[in-house]
């Protein structure tokens, strides 16, 4: 081998490991002030700053109105439950070593919940269903709780507090492949608007010597539609043996990080088993009743995996609409405090989330600068002030020409409310000899 392409290789991956590191989202949000953790909370159990409580929220608002526009109904259920639930479900006897153990309450065993499934059974099963309300798609963006050992604890990806982005669909068998291939299609809709892609889609099957509910039967029926839906969804795919939930297959969408390391980020999944534990039954058209099966589908898993994905992927240049700070008004002078400070108000007004950085905090190239992931600089100078307009600087480096205040903020206002993954709509009077970019990484050379 030519030693110049070792030498080379052997930079490449230097340089990808140095990338991996400064994008690392355990030092990356701990400098942005996203999130920390303290040792009086405990280990896997971090707390989320203003700014990471931001993101967060986004996120959260993005995945409920993605749900409510599919026709989901949102609920809420307890983080307890007692240990006869989990023994129903199957979770006791197949999972109870990931499980906090019970604590006894008057006479009760109660544990803290490590799945929301159970309790979307309960619910569904609280009253008669006709097969009129199927299929019945129910989502809770809810906390579970996994007890994992210290050793693997870091950051956002391993947690002991989980916020799970979940839903259940109680569905026929007939409407199950629709059901999943429309849970497929959100998780790609999602994944655009996050500005992330899967490294691969996987069917994971069960392996040899794990902890798997025995029904043969139901093992098939359930592989068999999950490889129907990824072979109508068009989407390559990989089996793997060993990956699958305790009582059924799934599909799991894996993203990867710089170094390469991949974990899942969403999961489709088809279960027979908790219908049957539970009893679960709607009557049907000829007035029996029929057993329906349950869909498992998380759009963007947890918030806390997902929030560190985006972390690393983007290097906290986050899209528009999810970033903690999106427009950085920038007055030149103390003069022009007063009219910075009425943009940022009039920003609030519309939903947007706006910080003003006056001349203490330095020469305005040092505050551009100091705002280098902000995907939005307001600049104000007296020119401005006097005409009532902006001066836009984009996170990108772009600058398009300078419009009034009103016009500006309203079309920062509508890329934000779309979920657009671009700065600028450069059909609508961005400066076309500028740089195109798409407010990603390059945010941490700009200003």
């Amino acid at each position: 081998m030519p030693r110049g392409f070792v030498l080379r290789s052997l930079a490449s991956r230097t340089r990808i490991r140095e990338e991996t590191a400064m994008h690392d989202h355990r030092r990356l949000g701990r400098e942005l002030g996203l999130f920390d953790t303290d040792p009086l909370i405990g280990s896997g159990l971090p707390y989320w700053l203003p700014d990471g409580a931001a993101v967060r929220h986004a996120l959260e608002e993005y995945i409920r109105e993605a749900e409510r526009r599919a026709g989901y109904r949102h609920v809420y259920s307890p983080v307890l439950g007692k240990r006869e639930l989990y023994e129903i479900s199957g979770h006791w006897s197949h999972y109870s070593d990931d499980m906090f153990p019970p604590m006894d309450l008057g006479g009760e065993q109660v544990v803290l919940r490590p799945s929301l499934c159970p309790h979307h059974a309960l619910i569904f099963r609280s009253r008669s269903r006709s097969y009129r309300e199927l299929p019945l798609r129910m989502a809770e963006l809810g906390g579970m709780y996994r007890s994992e050992l210290s050793g693997v604890l870091g950051g956002l990806t391993r947690v002991r507090a989980i916020q799970l982005n979940d839903a259940h669909i109680f569905c026929t068998l007939e409407q199950v492949a629709d059901e999943a291939g429309a849970a497929l299609e959100m998780i790609r809709r999602a994944y655009r608007a996050l500005g992330i892609s899967p490294a691969r889609y996987r069917l994971s099957l069960p392996g040899p010597g794990g902890k798997y509910v025995a029904a043969p039967e139901l093992w098939r029926r359930s592989t068999e539609l999950l490889t129907e839906v990824l072979d109508r969804s068009s989407l390559p795919y990989e089996a793997a043996e060993g990956e699958a939930a305790f009582y059924g297959p799934k599909i799991d969408i894996q993203v990867a990080d710089g170094a390469g390391r991949e974990s899942t980020l969403s999961t489709v999944q088809v279960d027979f088993h908790q219908p049957e534990r539970f009893g679960l039954h709607y009557i049907g058209a000829d007035g029996a009743k029929h057993r329906p099966v349950m869909v498992h589908r998380s759009i963007i898993g947890s918030v806390e995996r997902a929030v560190a994905h985006l972390i690393e992927h983007h290097g906290g240049a986050f899209p528009a609409w999810l970033a903690p700070v999106q427009v950085a008004v920038l007055p030149v002078s103390d003069a022009e405090l007063p009219d910075a400070a009425a943009l940022a108000e009039r920003c609030a007004g519309l939903g947007l989330r706006a910080e003003v950085a006056g001349p203490e905090h330095g020469s305005l190239g040092a505050r551009v600068r100091q705002a280098r992931l902000v995907p939005y600089h307001a600049v104000i100078g007296a020119r401005e002030a006097a005409a009532g307009h902006v001066a836009l600087r984009l996170r990108d480096g772009r600058r398009p020409e300078g419009l009034p205040a009103a016009e500006a903020l309203a079309r920062i206002r509508a890329l934000v409310e779309s979920h657009a993954t671009d700065l600028w709509d450069t059909g609508a009077g961005a400066d076309a000899g500028a740089d195109a970019g798409t407010g990603g990484r390059a945010g941490l050379t700009a200003g």
